[in-house]
C-alpha cells in the first residue's frame, strides 16, 4: 500500500503512540511544520519503541536497522504549538526487513494528518550485510504492533 493509501486511517488502526511536541523551529515560511520533520516524527516513534522495548541499545546492538525506503503523504497541516500523536504498527515482517507504519495525529483530531511508513532492514552492524530480525524483536513486533497474519517472505 502506498503512503496515499493510508488517508483515512484513525487512532483505531494503530498499536502504540509516542506523543511529540512540535517546536517553534519547525514551522516554515507557508506557517505550517515543514515536510522533512514528519520523517523526523516518523523516526522517532520507531526507535524510540525499539529502545522503550530493550530491541534496540544505541552503540551496543550487533544488529541495526537500516532504512532503505521510506514515503508520506499529507493530508491536513500541522503548525507549532499543535501536539504530534505518532500512531505505529507494523505492516509488513519480513525475514530481514519489517515494514513500519506510522499515522500523524494533530492534537486530539481522530484522523491521520500525514501517514507514511519506512522499511527497516536488518544488518549485521560491521559488516552491513543483512541478518534474519533477532527472534525477540520479531516476536515483539507480532505480539504488539502486528495488524494482519504475518507473510512468508
Amino acid at each position: 500500500m502506498s503512503a496515499a493509501g493510508l488517508k483515512g486511517l484513525t487512532r483505531n488502526d494503530f498499536r502504540h503512540f509516542r506523543t511529540i511536541t512540535t517546536r517553534w523551529m519547525d514551522n516554515d515560511v507557508y506557517g505550517h511544520v515543514n515536510n522533512v520533520h514528519y520523517y523526523s516524527y516518523f523516526d522517532t516513534v520507531v526507535n524510540q519503541y525499539l529502545v522503550e522495548k530493550d530491541l534496540l541499545r544505541i552503540g551496543e546492538s550487533n544488529e541495526v536497522g537500516l532504512v532503505v525506503e521510506t514515503s508520506c503523504s499529507y493530508f491536513s497541516s500541522l503548525a507549532f504549538p499543535d501536539i504530534v500523536h505518532a500512531g505505529l504498527r507494523v505492516a509488513k515482517l519480513g525475514k530481514s526487513s519489517v515494514r513500519y507504519e506510522i499515522g500523524i495525529f494533530r492534537n486530539d483530531e481522530q484522523t491521520v494528518s500525514a501517514a507514511g511508513y519506512f522499511v527497516h532492514v536488518y544488518v549485521e552492524k560491521q559488516s552491513q550485510r543483512p541478518i534474519p530480525i533477532p527472534e525477540k524483536t520479531q516476536q515483539t513486533l507480532l505480539d504488539e504492533l502486528w495488524l494482519a497474519a504475518p507473510d512468508s517472505q
